[in-house]
């Protein structure tokens, strides 16, 4: 029996499970199973369409025989367009048997900071925020704000925020890296293009289970927020910055009034910090030759140009080219998103597909 067969079989016996009145009557199990139920409908569905199309071509190729030249002319037309289906579906189920990353349902923390470029960068930073937050308008997820930095003539030297909502992870994770900008600013008289990069991160937000954190490393200082702000948040000592100390990291957030708040956000970005350290520090000792592979998490990678003067946004990762950039800034990002994880889906099957499924 080959491994689809295995799990149609499974999803066979989670039909009969689920109209059991014993287990309709456990919530908890009912729930167990149902989850499970609902992960492999699609795949089952999809191999299910598969032996259909397998025993069509079956059939065109013995009519290929057929003394009928009717038939063999019929089959001979049909047969390229099964393969094709057959092909097509095989890709379908490849991708469904990839192993599932449980941090695709996770809402994220992101961070972005301007990098070289000077005033240019921090403009280009607040840009990228806010092209991020109408993208999650978009998506109907829930935005917050958790800590900005403001720039010395404007925009952002760096800015901290959560997304919440559907699958966000698996959206925004292709995100991260350095993003480069090449522009004429308003500030130039001699129209030369300036070239300018800011980074962003974006991390899963961790779950209380998946980081211990021993309170005793955990350095914690308030201090009064800078910035704008209403009264209080100015002239009170809100703002929280924390230091681990066996990891060096540094977090801070004063976007709240209260300190609470302040301090249980900078936890949430401490945490989601830890746990991405101990994630790339599990893939690294997993696969020695990351450095050759393409990379999605590395910062002093550079992954993306915005061309302003030629209206080109390139993804160099990818090697695609995407145009009408005042529309990509509005928050239209679906179609690059989209290209990312098709490529790197592409690649993760290239390296995980077994050769044969169906045999």
């Amino acid at each position: 029996m080959n491994k689809l067969e295995e799990v149609e079989e499974r999803f066979e016996r989670l039909n009969a499970e689920l109209a059991n009145p014993e287990v309709l009557a456990d919530a908890k199990r009912m729930q167990t199973l149902a989850k499970e139920h609902a992960s492999l409908e699609k795949l089952v569905e999809k191999y299910r369409a598969w032996k259909k199309l397998h025993a069509d071509i079956l059939d065109a190729q013995e009519f290929l025989r057929s003394a009928d030249a009717e038939l063999r002319e019929m089959a001979k037309e049909e047969l390229p367009l099964l393969e094709k289906q057959r092909e097509e579906l095989e890709k379908e189920i490849h991708t469904l048997l990839l192993p599932k990353d449980l941090s695709d349902e996770k809402n994220v923390i992101v961070e972005i900071r301007a990098g070289a470029g000077g005033d240019e960068s921090a403009l280009f930073a607040e840009e990228v925020l806010q092209m991020y937050l109408r993208f999650a308008q978009k998506q109907g997820w829930s935005a917050e704000l958790w800590d900005t930095s403001p720039g010395n003539a404007g925009g952002l030297k760096e800015a901290s925020f959560s997304l919440s909502g559907q699958a966000v992870y698996s959206w925004m994770r292709y995100e991260s890296g350095v993003h480069r900008v090449q522009r004429v600013p308003n500030t130039e008289t001699q129209g030369r293009i300036h070239t300018s990069t800011i980074t962003v991160a974006v991390m899963p937000e961790a779950e209380e289970l998946e980081v211990e954190l021993n309170m005793a490393d955990v350095e914690l200082q308030v201090f009064r927020s800078t910035g704008s702000g209403g009264q209080s948040v100015n002239t009170t000592d809100s703002a929280v910055r924390l230091i681990h100390k066996p990891s060096g990291i540094v977090v801070k957030c004063q976007q709240e009034k209260s300190q609470t708040k302040n301090r249980a956000m900078a936890m949430k970005i401490l945490k989601a910090k830890l746990l991405e350290m101990e994630q790339d520090k599990q893939q690294k000792e997993r696969d020695n030759l990351r450095k050759g592979q393409v990379g999605t998490a590395d910062r002093s990678e550079k992954i993306r140009t915005y061309n302003f003067p030629q209206d080109r946004l390139t993804d160099h990762r990818i090697g695609l080219n995407f145009h009408n950039l005042p529309s990509i800034m509005l928050g239209n990002l679906e179609e690059i998103m989209t290209a990312c994880r098709t490529f790197f889906q592409a690649e993760a099957l290239k390296k995980n597909a077994p050769a044969s499924l169906f045999s």
